[in-house]
């Protein structure tokens, strides 16, 4: 039988009666003669109740119990999916990640996949099941302990196990029917794609797209894992939502395929810091060290001989989400009293977002950041550190500034053609 890999987050599982909606989409593809994986999320709200309630009994918990009690949210609904399946009288069984087994790193709350053997859900199929419900997130450590993925897991999940069992293609059901050029919130004229490459949905999942967790993303590209992106809330066939695939899938690409916002940014600029060999490494370093994700980064050129400064000095800027600045300037203040680095200022603006352009077309095409940056200067909105990569340029600019950009570059560059 050909192997499809159906995945169904939160919002599709939310309750009993989204259950049997999702019950229904996996019989018809059982119908159409394929053998099927069903990978699931703990029911919408679920894993933050488990989480609040670990939090609220032990403030400084133990990662290996939290990881037990989270992992039993999608438990809960792969036992419901497989029992919703019977009634309908489609041969399913649920399966914990133990029992796979679902070979992972022993990092709690952050595990990585080692391996995922075939050999017992293979025998199942031989013995007539038709569907394998797998609880998504949830691993098995080399402690034999319990193991979590992070949030988004389930995502990831699903492409390991189309890898791992070569399936024909993994389905991802969400709350949205595909992958649009933006945020349709921010603009009416965003538009839905038909196919998308890996390496623009890679970009896109990771400047703020909230449609595919970014893991996952890059599995699919590793192995070549073709996802579709669909809704669990309406009729579906063969042409529905989006593709994710290879370049080489796509017949013809536009310059820009996407425009990204993220919104929770912060900027922060080192003054004065001595420009000499070594000196990137001892600020980031220690960044590194204290988990903050710095994504921009500008160097001023240096300015030589100040009156209080002799020899070369520079200032340093660097963004990274805003949760993270208090971590960052602790850093910063840590190193500078250890005498690794030396600065007269730190300065903090968290009134900054993050917007990028993204498409493989920017390979062959010149001019993209000049027609970027046009777009910004006709609506009067300041640029404060660019970022550019072979398929996608960043700006951070102004927050209040940030629907007019997205609305402004979608524009631009006529994303909402065909």
């Amino acid at each position: 039988m050909p192997l499809l890999v159906m995945k169904f987050g939160g919002t599709s599982v939310a309750d009993l009666d989204r259950i049997k909606n999702a019950a229904l989409k996996v019989q018809r593809e059982v119908e159409r003669g394929y053998d099927v994986i069903v990978i699931v999320s703990a029911m919408s709200g679920k894993t933050n109740e488990l989480v609040g309630w670990v939090e609220a009994t032990s403030p400084l918990f133990d990662a290996r119990e939290y990881d037990a009690v989270v992992a039993s949210g999608e438990n809960v609904t792969a036992g419901l999916m497989a029992l919703t399946l019977q009634e309908l009288g489609v041969p399913a069984r649920s399966w914990q990640g133990w029992q796979v087994p679902i070979n992972t790193t022993s990092q709690h709350s952050a595990a990585r996949f080692v391996s995922i053997p075939r050999q017992n859900i293979d025998q199942k199929f031989a013995e007539g099941m038709r569907v394998a419900v797998v609880a998504g997130f949830q691993g098995l450590g080399s402690d034999n302990r319990i193991t979590t993925l992070g949030r988004g897991g389930s995502d990831t999940t699903a492409v390991a196990f189309a890898a791992a069992f070569g399936a024909e293609r993994c389905d991802i059901y969400t709350d949205v029917d595909g992958v649009y050029t933006t945020d349709p919130r921010i603009t009416s004229k965003a538009r839905k794609l038909k196919k998308i490459a890996f390496e623009e949905m890679l970009e896109l999942a990771s400047l703020g797209a909230k449609v595919l967790q970014t893991r996952s993303v890059e599995l699919a590209m590793r192995y070549k894992v073709r996802l579709r992106v669909l809704s669990s809330f309406e009729e579906t066939d063969e042409n529905s939502g989006t593709l994710v695939c290879d370049e080489d899938e796509i017949m013809e690409s536009k310059v820009v395929n996407g425009v990204a916002y993220s919104r929770e940014e912060a900027k922060i600029t080192l003054v004065t810091v001595e420009d000499r060999p070594g000196i990137s490494a001892a600020i980031f370093a220690p960044l590194a060290e204290a988990g903050v994700n710095v994504d921009m980064i500008v160097q001023n050129i240096s300015e030589k001989d100040y009156e209080d400064h002799p020899g070369s000095v520079t200032d340093m800027t660097f963004s990274c989400p805003v949760n993270q600045v208090a971590r960052a300037r602790k850093a910063m203040e840590d190193a500078k009293a250890a005498g690794h680095i030396a600065y007269d200022d730190l300065v903090v603006d968290t009134e900054v977002a993050k917007v990028s352009v993204v498409g493989i077309g920017m390979r062959s095409h010149a001019g993209v950041a000049a027609r970027m940056f046009k777009a910004l200067a006709d609506e009067n909105i300041n640029i404060k550190v660019i970022s550019t990569s072979e398929i996608k340029i960043s700006v951070l600019i102004d927050r209040k500034y940030m629907e007019l950009a997205v609305q402004a570059l979608h524009d631009a560059f006529e994303l909402e053609k065909p």
